[in-house]
């Protein structure tokens, strides 16, 4: 990476706008920054850190960026810091503009401006922009430089001041700074979900116990009397528990299946017994049937005898119906004709009835006649209808007029009363818009602020919660430790007890004859006996299951407590140690301020709506009252021509209207030529009906006689209409099947031969079935209990089975997680440096940078000194991250503690080198073309000061230049090319000078 161009506004003591050109720097090569103390050299560095992440380095990091803008500038002037620079062979433009309290445009007090970023790329033509968001920029030049800001502040801005508190630094402290550099918690989190493994693992184990001890009860339940032997008495985790528990399995389903063997060969006797009884009672209700189907033949036979009369009356009836079916088309067009002409005789009645008098007698034609005369005299009267209906239109016009007249006034008056307030409403609208603007931006700048304050009250109410718990679970390992500490003494005191009383127990086993296991003597002259409060092998099993359960609570309640104390801990260091009630009290300020401002800024769409509204609504009555005067002039002329017309028409009725109007005279001809029309038509069809009538009378007396009927009414009287006929052949159709069913069953010889036995014992043989089936019953109850039985203890066998198979691999698994975590954690006996896993990746960091940085230290001493990397245990802690010198010239090596002051200056230059290649390395190689080195020189002698320049010089190799912050004096003589900070009272400003050299 290299910086080409730094442009400063309003940042830090630099008031007004400063251009660092590094090219200019860096084409020598080597170069000085310096100023008195406080006149901004750091400062340059903040400004190209910020550029690139948005954020100072270290402590100088403060609230939202409202501390960076200098107070030196003037008011209007917005903080700006623009670095121009190159990485990966990208040409790139970062500019950062934190937030800004500024005037406020109208009113008065200020307003906070949200902070402003923007990403730009030259491709070598113009700079085209990539990026205006925050988070994108950042992750863009994250990705190019491959480094966090932590980072890149130790490898390009070399602040050697922490680089001697790193030589001096102990062991957890250079663990700090390496972890922060080199992103080493993960190894962390691995060495605390090992240990969150191991107490996984070793809670399944038991768990496993518990639930293998569980399915065994289940199978002692399922298995009833089978189950001929008892459990094992045998506890969780005990070992042998889970061969017992199988073993007992076995004994229980072989007991079960005995059963189910017995209960089956019963079953089968019943079923036989079962079958035939059936068998026997099927026979028994087939004749039943055949006997009540010959009974019930011969009765049907006897009902069919007794109405054979019925029976030839309906065969009777329908075929008259059936002769009677061909007059029926002929009676009814008679009937129809004959409805008719009773209609058509009535419309004309109707229709005479209407007319005048004087045409009571007039025939159809002449009727028509009269039509037609009357048609041609209310032709003659149309024009002037006409006319007197135009004259009705334009009264209504006029009217029209006035009312349309009359509403323009109105709106006239209502847009200028309105237009007249237009200049004061719209300024307090436009003020509303604006008080809401301001009061979004306010409420996005506290709702910044609220995460975090709530962040720090939450940890601050944890801390409080864990502190209580804190004490109550020392309180609670205090008492497991006392009461672990006095199960302890109890077993060992039953213990020695027993011991001092052994031979009483070894006595009672011996017999008449029978060899000592002691002594082998088969005599026993003197047993000894057992005294008052002897202690036996169960007192003293008891009392240890006793004391390992209390070692248990006990193990229990140090781990609670240890989970404890770490997790106040953690919410100690987010609280940042304030008090709860002041962080309640900052964060409900907050939020009370928060909410004031968010429910004044959500007015805002609601105020630009009311304002552009209103805008529209001044748009909209101004055009209505230009749209009224167009108007105006339009109905005048409108008037004019209306009058005229009118004069028209009253000249034209004047010469044709007699007495009434003309349009009345018009509707009673007109009603009169419709009467006429149709008295007319309603003659006519009346005579045409009367003729058609005579004609079906005569067909239907001929189609009658020609059936076989005297008259057409006894035709007519033998018709069946379509329900009567369906039943008639429904009825004749049932006695023809029922006859023929009769007639077969009376016929079959095996109905025969069943009505000549005696009656069949059906309900003897029915229940003799029902006891045989009941028998059945309850033997196959048995025989499915028996069979449940065996299937539910296979079923809980076989997840007992595969419980203890998955039991072995996890308590494998729990041996090995154990063994890895007391590993991880440098507490197993394996670790004999008793070094945590991220301390052992560190220490490789480590040296690879003492191995880097004694490549510079060798040359910068003359060849005296380099740096070693030691995992040597100090006293009783853990080893790994120690750190030494050597002196070549005693050939020993010591601590880096012992070094000068001189000493420690370059000795900390050639580890911050060193470091910064190795992060460089690990940031994927990016080359570094720029970097900065601060202050340290003041106390190096002159030949010390002239290896160190010589190292120095050596790193711009490669086109590469370097950057001292200094105020030494010596250095400004030695390095020609400088850039200095000036201060003074309107702020400090930067000057480039080169000196030949």
């Amino acid at each position: 990476m290299r910086l080409h161009r730094l442009r400063l506004t309003a940042f830090g003591p630099f008031g007004a706008a400063q251009d660092i050109d590094f090219e200019n720097l860096s084409a020598a090569g080597l170069f000085l920054l310096h100023g008195p103390t406080g006149a901004g050299k750091t400062s340059v560095l903040d400004a190209v850190c910020y550029a690139l992440y948005g954020a100072v380095p270290g402590a100088r990091q403060n609230g939202q960026g409202l501390s960076l803008r200098s107070d030196h500038a003037d008011g209007g002037q917005r903080t700006t810091v623009c670095l121009e620079f190159t990485v990966a062979g990208r040409r790139l433009e970062v500019t950062r503009q934190p937030p800004w309290e500024r005037p406020k445009k109208k009113g008065s007090g200020t307003t906070v401006e949200k902070a402003a970023t923007g990403l730009r790329e030259f491709d070598g033509t113009e700079w085209k922009a990539l990026s205006r968001s925050h988070q994108e920029t950042g992750e863009e030049i994250g990705q190019l430089l491959g480094m966090s800001r932590e980072q890149f502040c130790q490898v390009v801005l070399l602040p050697q001041g922490d680089f001697a508190r790193f030589l001096r630094a102990d062991a957890e402290a250079r663990g700090r700074l390496l972890g922060r550099l080199f992103d080493t918690g993960r190894f962390a989190a691995v060495e605390q979900w090992l240990a969150e493994r191991r107490r996984e693992t070793e809670a399944a184990v038991r768990e496993g116990d518990a639930e293998l001890l569980a399915e065994a009860h289940r199978m002692q339940q399922a298995a009833g009397p089978a189950a001929e032997t008892p459990l094992p008495d045998l506890a969780p985790g005990e070992p042998g528990l889970a061969a017992a528990v199988l073993t007992w399995a076995a004994l229980a389903r072989c007991a079960a299946r005995e059963r189910l063997t017995v209960a089956r060969t019963a079953r089968g006797t019943a079923e036989t017994a079962r079958a035939e009884t059936q068998e026997r009672l099927d026979r028994t209700r087939e004749l039943a049937r055949a006997q009540e189907r010959a009974a019930t033949a011969r009765a049907a036979a006897e009902r069919l005898a007794e109405r054979a009369g019925e029976h030839r009356a309906a065969e009777e009836r329908m075929a008259r119906a059936r002769k009677a079916e061909r007059v029926a088309p002929v009676l009814a067009l008679r009937e129809s004709t004959e409805a008719e002409h009773r209609a058509a005789t009535e419309a004309e009645r109707r229709a005479r009835a209407a007319l005048p008098a004087r045409y009571a007698e007039a025939g159809a034609s002449a009727l028509g006649a009269a039509a037609r005369t009357t048609a041609g005299e209310l032709g003659a009267l149309e024009s002037a209808r006409r006319a007197e209906h135009r004259k009705a239109e334009l009264g209504r016009e006029r009217g029209e007029l006035d009312q349309q007249e009359q509403a323009d006034a109105d709106s006239l008056d209502e847009a200028g009363e309105w237009l007249a307030d237009w200049p004061e409403r719209r300024e307090a609208l436009r003020a509303r818009v604006e008080e809401c603007q301001e009061a979004l931006t306010r409420a996005e700048h506290l709702a910044a602020r609220l995460a975090p304050a709530r962040a720090r009250l939450d940890a601050a109410r944890r801390r409080a919660e864990l502190t209580e718990q804190t004490a109550t679970a020392e309180t609670a390992l205090t008492g497991a430790r006392e009461s672990a500490a006095e199960a302890h003494e109890r077993w060992l005191s039953l213990k020695e007890r027993r011991l001092q009383h052994f031979a009483a127990e070894l006595a009672a086993a011996l017999r008449p004859g029978e060899p000592c296991a002691v002594c082998g003597s088969p005599d026993h002259p003197a047993p000894a006996r057992k005294s008052e409060g002897h202690v036996d092998r169960q007192a003293e099993e008891a009392a240890f299951e006793r004391h390992r359960r209390a070692e248990e609570r006990r193990a229990r309640a140090e781990a609670s407590l240890s989970a404890l104390r770490e997790s106040l801990a953690a919410a100690t260091a987010e609280a940042t140690g304030a008090p709860l009630g002041l962080l309640d009290e900052e964060y409900e300020e907050l939020l009370r301020e928060h909410g004031r401002a968010r429910d004044l800024a959500s007015e805002l769409h609601p105020a630009r709506e009311a304002l552009g509204h209103a805008e529209a609504e001044h748009e909209r009555r101004l055009g209505r009252r230009q749209q009224a005067a167009e108007r105006a002039a339009s109905r005048a002329s409108l008037r004019d021509a209306l009058a005229r017309e009118e004069t028209a028409l009253d000249r034209e009725l004047a010469q044709v209207r007699g007495e009434g109007s003309v349009d009345a005279r018009a509707r009673e001809l007109d009603r009169l030529r419709e009467q006429l029309e149709q008295a007319a038509e309603a003659a006519r069809l009346a005579a045409d009906t009367a003729v058609r009538l005579k004609s079906a009378d005569a067909r239907l007396a001929d189609e009658s006689f020609r059936a076989g009927f005297d008259t057409p009414r006894a035709a007519a009287e033998a018709l069946l209409d379509d329900h009567a006929h369906r039943t008639l052949q429904h009825r004749l159709d049932a006695w023809q099947r029922e006859e023929a069913e009769v007639r077969s069953v009376l016929a079959d010889p095996v109905l025969e031969r069943a009505a000549a036995q005696p009656p069949a014992p059906v309900a003897a043989d029915e229940e003799a079935a029902r006891a045989a089936a009941g028998a059945l019953q309850r033997v196959s109850s048995a025989t499915d209990a028996a069979e449940a039985r065996c299937r539910e203890l296979d079923r809980l066998s076989r997840r007992a089975a595969a419980g203890v198979r998955r039991g072995g691999p996890l308590r494998e698994e729990y041996d090995r997680v154990a063994r890895l975590a007391t590993l991880a954690a440098g507490t197993s006996a394996e670790n004999e440096r008793r070094m945590r896993l991220e301390s052992y990746v560190l220490a490789g960091r480590l040296e690879q940078v003492a191995a880097a940085a004694s490549r510079r230290l060798t040359r910068m001493s003359s060849g005296r000194y380099t740096l070693v990397h030691s995992d040597d245990r100090s006293g009783r802690g853990r080893s790994g991250l120690g750190l030494h010198v050597v002196d070549a010239w005693t050939g020993r090596a010591r601590d880096t503690a012992t070094l000068s002051g001189g000493e420690t200056f370059f000795a900390s230059l050639a580890l911050a080198l060193g470091l910064a290649d190795v992060v460089t390395e690990e940031a994927g190689g990016v080359r570094l073309d720029t970097l900065f080195i601060d202050e340290g020189f003041g106390s190096l002698d002159e030949g010390t000061l002239d290896e160190v320049m010589d190292v120095l010089d050596s790193l711009r190799e490669r086109d590469r230049s370097v950057g001292i912050v200094s105020h030494v004096a010596d250095l400004r003589r030695r390095v020609h090319t400088q850039l200095e900070v000036v201060k003074g009272r309107t702020g400090s400003s930067v000057r480039l000078r080169s000196e030949p050299g």
